[in-house]
């Protein structure tokens, strides 16, 4: 038994889904009949399709548990000439934040909380308990490997793993580009009866608030104005407290932050249908 298939069938059993590598650190191509996707793709694809091929196909797709597969004859050629091993994180439940030089190591130590690190030749994995999104540079140097996607094996590394925080979650949110502020009109949600909340010290206090959580926003702005809409139509929507000139308050400071009119009047429109206003 080769070392390679000695670490997939030990991953496998400790419930990783494994595949080998070719040399360059890439899974193997797909067989004839699986060439080009003519087969349809596997059931675990994000377009989901028929093909049980046998063979270690389809790149993380394919990545398995079940020792049989692993140690079948059709994988078998795969692993003579395996470079390295590789997994599937997210179908172990995992997310790895892929560090690829000593700038992104340093931003991870300053804004992530501390978890298992795996060295890599270029820099660190961070893995976190919990699954998500893949993307690829979401930062400098900052690849997120979890859903749909995997990542070599490394060896366990060190530390006690994490809870995947929102902190991470949040680097898949696209940010658009800046524009200048346009004036943009959405109607408030008209509440009923005394509002115990028209105190213009408490309410210019909340929108304060919001303004300064939205300015101060650094990465995932679109997130952020969501849910500052959110927790202020949660605290106002329903009473009558706010104005069109109280929205255009925090329409402008999301526009400064570079928020599109149509990303803000959306991010309003989503708050609203949210807490069925």
């Amino acid at each position: 038994m080769s070392a390679h298939l000695h670490t997939a069938l030990s991953l496998a059993a400790h419930g990783v889904p494994t595949l080998p590598l070719r040399a360059g650190k890439v899974p193997f191509g797909n067989c004839p009949a699986c060439a080009k996707n003519t087969c349809g793709g596997r059931p675990a694809m994000k377009t989901p399709g028929p093909c049980t091929c046998p063979h270690p196909c389809h790149g993380w797709a394919a990545a398995t548990t079940d020792p049989r597969v692993i140690n079948s004859t059709p994988w078998a050629r795969a692993w003579r000439e395996a470079a390295g091993v590789a997994y599937h994180p997210g179908g172990a439940g995992l997310t790895v934040v892929d560090l690829d030089n000593a700038e992104a190591i340093a931003w991870a130590r300053a804004s992530l909380p501390a978890t298992r690190t795996v060295p890599t030749t270029r820099g660190e994995h961070w893995l976190y308990r919990g699954a998500m999104q893949s993307a690829n540079a979401v930062r400098p140097a900052v690849d997120i490997k979890s859903s749909m996607q995997y990542a070599r094996w490394l060896g366990p590394g060190t530390g006690t793993m994490a809870a995947l925080p929102d902190t991470v979650r949040a680097l898949t949110v696209k940010e658009p580009a800046a524009v200048r502020p346009v004036a943009v009109t959405v109607h408030a949600p008209v509440g009923g009866g005394a509002c115990p909340h028209r105190t213009p010290t408490y309410l210019d206090r909340g929108l304060a608030m919001a303004e300064q959580r939205i300015t101060e926003a650094r990465e995932a702005v679109h997130a952020t104005v969501y849910r500052t809409f959110l927790a202020v139509l949660s605290t106002h929507g329903r009473c009558g407290c706010l104005t069109e000139a109280h929205t255009a308050r925090l329409f402008t400071a999301a526009q400064a932050k570079g928020e599109s009119p149509r990303h803000c009047t959306d991010a309003w429109t989503n708050a609203l249908t949210k807490l069925g206003l």
